[in-house]
């Protein structure tokens, strides 16, 4: 065994964790779960049946991962965030009666590579949030998210762009539609409400 569980989490004998991945104290990762390598799933989190998490991924304390959520590779999960998979949730159907695991049909919150949703923020699905993009603490999604935005409020609208550093972009002074990093100097390019990255830079 090459990853690393505390005794009080509870991870089911059919989930598939990866090498150098910890999961801490009272989590609890469900039936064929996959989390990939070098992940840490922070006190408290839960982890859906069937939930696939990519390497190098952080879930916070008492973040909660419903299933069927998809997580790629470098995505950061603050603490008591949810990520919801139910659109239209009732306990009970019109004629009263409790529902089971078969009356209704999960949705997916999908999430890109290197994409952070911020402490407290609930993303409701089915929803979509893009590459590198940034979702502020406190906030409720209910919409997809372009690759690079940051988002914000309740409910969540794109305030503006980030890049790989998670550092909000200024816009270039000499080149329009062209954004910068602050910290590192790469170089962003918006077309049609969308971000792409231009070069490396400086």
């Amino acid at each position: 065994m090459n990853y690393r569980v505390q005794p009080t989490a509870d991870v089911d004998k059919t989930a598939e964790i990866g090498d150098g991945t910890s999961v801490w104290e009272l989590a609890q990762i469900r039936e064929e779960a996959r989390l990939g390598a070098h992940c840490v799933v922070g006190r408290g989190a839960y982890v859906g049946p069937g939930v696939v998490i990519g390497d190098n991924c952080k879930l916070q304390n008492y973040a909660l991962v419903y299933e069927p959520a998809v997580l790629a590779d470098g995505v950061f999960i603050g603490p008591s965030v949810v990520l919801t998979n139910d659109h239209n949730p009732r306990a009970v159907d019109p004629e009263g009666t409790l529902k089971r695991g078969g009356d209704w049909e999960p949705v997916a919150v999908r999430i890109g590579e290197g994409a952070a949703v911020g402490a407290r923020s609930v993303c409701v699905a089915p929803v979509e949030i893009g590459r590198w993009a940034l979702v502020a603490a406190g906030s409720v999604v209910t919409a997809d998210v372009p690759d690079f935005a940051l988002v914000m409020g309740v409910p969540a609208r794109q305030a503006g762009w980030v890049g790989r550093a998670g550092v909000r972009l200024t816009e270039h002074a000499e080149r329009p539609g062209v954004w910068e990093c602050p910290q590192t100097g790469a170089l962003y390019e918006e077309k049609d409400g969308r971000l792409t990255e231009h070069r490396a830079a400086r």
